[in-house]
């Protein structure tokens, strides 16, 4: 499975539109199921489809295409108050539909409490997460990541929960709710950064390229660029010493422990970018490599895909597209023996598959026709 689509999207508006259309007994504009995303659904089929949430036979029929049903909502638009509350596909799916279907969505803050009903992006998320004040250097001011993390991070949680939903309902026979939101994983990605606040009450403040507390790891002068180095424990500090011909550093009674270097990192610093800018990042990567010391070139994107490594890896690879020709997608990062990593098929187009799903559930074609006049399909 490569490259598959399909959800749930229209900004919350369509949702809750289709809810007032639901509870009143009229069709309603509805939810859309689309195929621009990446989403790795079976046989990567594509269907843009207005969901008539007062249809029963619909509902159903939607329900038997997937199986499971994605959604990335915002403004409070899925549980809403004055349908009881319950998500609007469990409560329009009759009875006797399908009990093993799996919905799931991300939304920006969640699905009830103070921000329930507010909108989110990735950049608000990163900001409110808490993100933002520790990146960037010292005084700087918030500096976003550079990669959408909350957006990404939120799709690979929702990706653990619904398996781990699937596996439940293989035990159970029950379908589930799954859902995150994008200021939830903010928070869960704080990692040690969240513990220093909850379990010592230390707010932590922007370090720049510096480990926060393995010293000395950062970013470091050559001749030609910068370079990482990571030398933070005794034994490797020891042998970082040794390499770059300063044993004398050893000696340095400051700089012996932990917590000295920690006191002493922007000496440190100093002392060491003052040594590797007479060289170039090679010399350096090749001298501490074989030191067993943790180093690293800093990388533009171009030299990502060019590097050896990342190549062997298979980190990118071919895929005809019908309209564009043969263009590179970055691969999956997950390899699993016995099964080829290739990219089966690009991201279809919205809509690419639509008769050939409806059809395949039993519409006919004279219905089809009538949904694509009345822009209920694409």
């Amino acid at each position: 499975m490569r490259r598959g689509a399909g959800g749930f999207n229209d900004g919350g508006r369509g949702a809750k539109e289709a809810a007032r259309g639901a509870k009143d007994g009229d069709a309603g504009p509805a939810l859309s199921l689309f195929g621009e995303a990446a989403d790795d659904f079976e046989e990567g089929r594509a269907i843009a489809f207005q969901l008539d949430l007062a249809n029963p036979r619909q509902a159903r029929q939607l329900a038997a295409i997937a199986g499971l049903m994605a959604g990335h909502f915002d403004q409070g638009c899925v549980v809403e108050d004055d349908i009881g509350g319950h998500p609007l596909l469990t409560r329009q799916i009759p009875p006797q539909g399908p009990q093993r279907f799996e919905q799931r969505l991300i939304t920006g803050f969640g699905q009830d409490g103070p921000y329930g009903k507010r909108a989110g992006v990735d950049q608000i998320a990163q900001g409110m997460g808490g993100l933002m004040s520790i990146t960037g250097l010292p005084g700087q001011g918030p500096v976003r990541v550079g990669i959408p993390i909350a957006d990404l991070t939120a799709g690979n949680m929702l990706a653990f929960g619904i398996m781990t939903a699937l596996f439940d309902r293989e035990k159970t026979g029950v379908g589930r709710w799954v859902t995150t939101s994008l200021l939830e994983v903010q928070v869960f990605m704080l990692d040690f950064q969240a513990s220093r606040w909850l379990m010592k009450g230390e707010v932590a403040p922007q370090a720049g390229n510096d480990h926060p507390t393995g010293i000395p790891t950062g970013v470091f002068r050559t001749s030609d660029g910068h370079i990482n180095i990571a030398a933070s424990s005794a034994r490797l500090w020891s042998r970082f010493c040794d390499a770059i011909e300063r044993p004398d550093w050893k000696d340095n009674p400051e700089w012996q422990s932990q917590e000295g270097r920690s006191r002493n990192r922007q000496a440190i610093n100093a002392a060491i970018s003052d040594v590797t800018q007479h060289r170039p990042a090679e010399h350096w990567i090749n001298l501490f490599e074989s030191a067993g010391i943790p180093c690293g070139p800093i990388n533009t994107i171009d030299r990502v895909f060019a590097d050896p490594q990342v190549q062997h890896l298979q980190m990118a690879l071919p895929v005809e597209h019908p309209r564009l020709g043969t263009q590179h997608m970055v691969a999956s990062a997950i390899s699993i023996s016995g099964v080829p990593k290739d990219i089966r098929s690009p991201t279809p187009d919205t809509g690419a598959h639509t008769d050939e799903v409806l059809r395949g559930v039993g519409y006919a074609d004279a219905e089809i026709r009538q949904m694509r006049e009345k822009k209920a399909i694409q």
